[in-house]
C-alpha cells in the first residue's frame, strides 16, 4: 500500500492509505444522518453495517500525484435528505485530510448502500 509522504522543516513524514481511511470513516461517522459505514460480501451481495472500530473498510483510498481520490460507502438514516447529507460528507472528510493529514483531496465519491431506520 503507497504511502503520502510530506516534507517538513524537521523531517519527512510517511502516512499510510489505512490511517487516511480511517481518518475519513470517523469523519463520516460524525455527520448527521450517517448511520455508519458499509461493507458487501460478495459472495452474498449483503450490506453489513461495520462497528465504529472498523469504518476504514467502508472507505478506498487511492492516491496519485499527490492528490487523493477517496470511495466511501455508507448506510444513511430512513427520512433524511440524502443529497444533503452527502454534501455535508463530502465537506467533512475533504475537510478532515486536508486540516489533519495535510493531504489535497481531488474527488470524494459517496456510494449509499443501505438506508435504516433509527431508533
Amino acid at each position: 500500500m503507497a504511502k503520502k509522504v510530506i516534507e517538513t522543516d524537521y523531517g519527512t513524514v510517511a502516512i499510510e492509505q489505512e490511517v487516511i481511511a480511517q481518518h475519513a470513516g470517523m469523519a463520516a461517522l460524525d455527520c448527521f444522518g450517517i448511520v455508519g459505514m458499509a461493507v458487501m460480501n460478495v459472495k452474498d451481495g449483503i450490506v453489513y453495517l461495520l462497528k465504529k472500530e472498523s469504518a476504514s473498510k467502508g472507505v478506498r483510498v487511492v492516491m496519485k500525484d499527490d492528490m487523493l481520490y477517496i470511495e466511501m460507502h455508507i448506510i444513511v438514516a430512513y427520512g433524511v435528505n440524502i443529497t444533503t447529507v452527502t454534501e455535508n460528507l463530502i465537506n467533512a472528510v475533504t475537510y478532515n485530510i486536508e486540516h489533519n493529514v495535510g493531504a489535497k483531496v481531488d474527488r470524494v465519491v459517496v456510494c449509499v448502500d443501505n438506508v435504516r431506520v433509527i431508533d
